[in-house]
C-alpha cells in the first residue's frame, strides 16, 4: 500500500472503539479541530462484480467499477457510525477514503458521518434512525 501523503497523517494517534447506542462506535481521545485529517477506511480493493458476490455493509464505492471491503476489524475505521447531523465527512482522493472532521470534536465525543441514501434505505430505515438528530425529534 502506498503511504499516505503527509497532510493525513497528522491524527490517529488519539482514537478508541467503545460502546455506543448502535453496538460499537469510535470515540476520539482528544479535541480535533476542524477540517482535521482524522482516519483512512482501509480493505481490500474489489471490482463491483467482487463486491456484488462478497456483499455486506462495509462495502464503500471509491467509483463506478471500484468498492473497498472495509469489514477486516482491522479497519479502524468501519467502527464510524451514521449520523444525520454528523461531525465527520468523507473524502474520496485517487480511491482511498479519507475520513476528516466536519466541525471541531471534543474529546470523548463519538464519530460519525451520513452514510448516504441508498446505504441509510437498505440497512438504517428499516430499524429506525438512532442518531442524536433521529432521537431528539422521535423525543419531541
Amino acid at each position: 500500500m502506498v503511504p499516505l501523503p503527509k497532510k493525513y497523517q497528522s491524527f490517529k494517534r488519539s482514537l478508541k472503539i467503545g460502546k455506543s447506542r448502535t453496538g460499537l462506535g469510535l470515540y476520539t481521545l482528544a479535541d480535533i479541530p476542524k477540517g482535521e485529517f482524522i482516519i483512512e477506511y482501509v480493505g481490500d480493493v474489489l471490482t463491483e462484480k467482487e463486491a456484488d458476490e462478497r456483499g455486506g455493509k462495509y462495502l464503500f464505492e471509491t467509483s463506478k467499477n471500484r468498492y473497498i471491503d472495509g469489514s477486516a476489524r482491522t479497519n479502524t475505521a468501519r467502527y464510524i457510525n451514521h449520523s444525520c447531523r454528523p461531525n465527520s465527512e468523507i473524502e474520496i482522493k485517487a480511491g482511498r477514503i479519507y475520513v476528516f472532521s466536519k466541525r471541531a470534536i471534543k474529546a470523548g465525543e463519538e464519530l460519525n458521518y451520513d452514510y448516504e441514501k441508498e446505504y441509510w434505505n437498505e440497512h438504517i430505515k428499516p430499524h429506525g434512525c438512532k442518531c442524536d438528530k433521529c432521537l431528539e425529534k422521535a423525543n419531541k
